[in-house]
């Protein structure tokens, strides 16, 4: 994912965090397994955190017009897409066995 894969020499913002020393402990240990620096472990785990939750939303707030277009698109009859008819008609990838 873009947001951890960049350089450290990239790396401007300063962020400040507080733990016990068990989750030391464990942040630690977890960073010396993954080969990776105490910091990298723990904004690579973060943003892939951060990127599940904003992902994961499934509450979105529209204006009535917003909402009312989308109503309007969903009932519409469906339309011939050509694109979508040669990708179902051929087999799965992970179907060849």
């Amino acid at each position: 994912m873009a947001a951890t894969a960049s350089a450290s020499s990239a790396r401007s913002a300063r962020l400040g965090l507080r733990a016990t020393p068990e989750q030391e402990v464990v942040l630690r240990r977890a960073a010396e397994v993954a080969h990776k620096s105490l910091t990298d472990f723990i904004l690579d785990s973060a943003c892939l955190a951060a990127e599940q939750t904003l992902l994961d939303q499934r509450l979105f707030v529209v204006s009535g017009s917003q909402y009312q277009a989308l109503m309007d698109l969903l009932e519409r009859p469906e339309q011939a897409n050509a694109g979508l008819a040669d990708l179902f008609s051929r087999k799965a990838p992970w179907d060849n066995q």
